[in-house]
């Protein structure tokens, strides 16, 4: 299984940036997808995650009405709409997934991540 993800680059302090990822490989089912981040000198963090089962979405309070998440179940492929980009949301992102392959054991998986850089 593979997650890649798309559409990271530079941005300007309110702009917009639209992420992709596409989940590849055996897939049996997915129950969640969301995005993680990471900023210099700073943990990983999960902030925004889609529920597969009825499509409930949890956001953290730093990304709520800015960013939006949405997610194509038919391809396994989730998005990431970043609206009114802040110099703080400057980190790598990176997709995660919590899906069955075969076998059907679920566990977490992570995209290699892609740089979001948004200048003031």
């Amino acid at each position: 299984v593979q997650l890649l993800e798309s559409g990271g680059g530079l941005v300007q302090a309110g702009g917009s940036l639209r992420l992709s990822c596409a989940a590849s490989g055996i897939i049996l089912s997915v129950s969640a997808m969301g995005w993680y981040r990471q900023a210099p000198g700073k943990q990983r963090e999960l902030f925004v995650l889609i529920i597969s089962s009825g499509g409930r979405t949890n956001y953290s309070n730093f990304v709520k009405v800015r960013f939006t998440i949405s997610r194509d179940n038919a391809n396994n492929t989730v998005y990431l709409q970043m609206n009114s980009l802040k110099p703080d949301d400057t980190a790598v992102y990176f997709c995660y997934a919590n899906l069955a392959a075969a076998g059907w054991t679920y566990r977490d998986y992570w995209g290699q991540g892609t740089q979001v850089t948004v200048s003031s």
